[in-house]
């Protein structure tokens, strides 16, 4: 399952779901509203662009975004949105790939980051958003909260999601700390449609780590978008950090 056979050009045209999942008005909402106070008066860049669900909204509330994006198909998906000069994107990986100029903040949202299946990638694309930040610029990332403890002895499944439509579950491999997402969708016959997309979760203890080593600091962390408290029962993070000021 390479990343590029996933995100092919049948998966970008079902990837968007207008005014609902995560295109819904209450997710995609504060999402845009965070990233648009954290950019400021500065320039954003967003790892794993996509589709543009994030971005489009962010540049029509006046930030500059730019993007880095895998998948040409995504892209061209995007385009039927935002132009380049509206929008410009650089195809190539989110943990080498290099554009020009410096922002004030880098974001990853909706898990992407655990798409890169090593951790040195991982640490790799930490070490990529340093490099692009401004000093005193952020890296945000969203990520979900590996759900270990509904794994009863000798299972390797949980379900994430039971809808009439739709049924969401993992796969994990503890060992290597891989897991595989399957999403079943039905339809008014009898058939279902499967995508399924490896990922290497990440504790949050380890992803500060790989923080730590890019130069970045730990600034916020929270369960949502909407600032609500990360606890022990949280099943996602938005983890802000900062590469600190110039002395």
């Amino acid at each position: 399952m390479q990343q590029e056979k996933i995100w092919d050009a049948d998966t970008a045209l079902r990837y968007d779901t207008p005014g609902s999942g995560m295109f819904a008005p209450e997710v995609l909402g504060p999402t845009v509203e965070r990233l648009a106070h954290l950019a400021g008066e500065g320039a954003a860049l967003e790892f794993a662009i996509g589709t543009g669900r994030v971005a489009v909204p962010l540049a029509e509330r006046g930030v500059s975004v730019t993007g880095v994006e895998l998948s040409q198909p995504m892209v061209e998906q995007l385009r039927t949105k935002a132009d380049e000069a509206t929008v410009p994107v650089v195809i190539g990986d989110m943990a080498t790939t290099v554009v020009s100029g410096k922002y004030t903040l880098v974001y990853l949202v909706y898990n992407t980051i655990s798409n890169l299946l090593t951790q040195a990638e991982q640490v790799e694309c930490f070490r990529n958003a340093a490099r692009h930040l401004a000093p005193g610029g952020r890296f945000v990332v969203e990520l979900w909260v590996p759900e270990l403890r509904k794994l009863p002895p000798g299972e390797t499944a949980t379900v994430w999601q039971s809808e009439p439509d739709y049924i969401g579950l993992d796969t994990y491999d503890v060992l290597r700390q891989h897991v595989v997402s399957h999403h079943f969708r039905f339809d008014e016959t009898t058939r279902a449609t499967l995508l399924r997309s490896p990922h290497r979760y990440i504790w949050p203890a380890e992803l500060d780590l790989m923080a730590q080593l890019a130069g970045f600091e730990l600034e916020t962390r929270h369960a949502d978008w909407e600032g609500a408290a990360f606890t022990a029962e949280s099943r996602s993070h938005v983890s802000v950090y900062r590469i600190p000021p110039a002395r």
